[in-house]
């Protein structure tokens, strides 16, 4: 599937915030900025040891314990404007993937790597931060129109990981359910409805995930 170019763990520091997102008067208080680390990393139940989330009502937990991206997608962000620094680590993720992306990876995929064993539990929800680590207020909205947001993994077997690690597909339940379909479907209308329906029974979907489809199924 592909190697792990970048293993990166963070602590919670405080930010000024950028000039247009001032008006929320008090500093940025996130662990979006992760530093690169060498040699082997365990993999504990909620996340890689030495990483932290600021805020746990929306980051962290079971469901979103390791956040992975894929490395191609940096020499597009390096193209556009004030993005000419962004790389491996740019997007705040844990685990950086060469050699696939959100419309290969599929929720649900059982991942081996290094000692470690993951799932790929839903997308990631990207927000604000983004835009605030890059001082790129229009950031967001283009995260979400590429829907190159990366995903979220729980774990299954926890274990050792490092940079070069080979990460391999070994179980795959919901075959041509992939990272970018769950995106479009949530934030595309009109909505395939009969495909909601089915993404709410999606066994391997993080349950705050399958409880969005059964909303707007519902609302329908």
């Amino acid at each position: 599937m592909g190697t792990l170019v970048s293993v990166r763990t963070g602590r919670v520091q405080k930010h000024e915030r950028p000039v247009w997102d001032q008006r929320r008067g008090h500093p940025w208080r996130t662990a979006y900025q992760k530093e690169e680390r060498t040699g082997p990393v365990l993999i504990g139940r909620l996340g890689l040891e030495g990483d932290e989330q600021s805020d746990r009502r929306f980051h962290g937990g079971p469901q979103q314990a390791v956040l992975m991206y894929a490395a191609r997608h940096y020499e597009s962000w390096r193209a556009l404007p004030g993005l000419e620094a962004m790389g491996p680590g740019g997007f705040g993720e844990n685990l950086t993937l060469s050699d696939t992306d959100e419309t290969h990876v599929c929720v649900g995929d059982v991942l081996e790597v290094g000692g470690a064993r993951l799932q790929v539990s839903s997308p990631r929800g990207p927000c604000a931060n983004i835009s605030r680590r890059w001082n790129a207020e229009w950031l967001l909205k283009r995260v979400l129109e590429t829907r190159r947001t990366g995903w979220y993994l729980r774990v299954l077997t926890e274990g050792m990981v490092e940079r070069g690690d080979e990460v391999r597909l070994v179980e795959r339940p919901h075959a041509g359910w992939t990272i970018d379909r769950l995106l479009r479907l949530r934030h595309t209308t009109p909505r395939d409805l009969p495909a909601v329906h089915e993404a709410a029974e999606l066994a391997a979907l993080a349950p705050e995930w399958r409880q969005k489809f059964e909303d707007l199924a519902a609302a329908s």
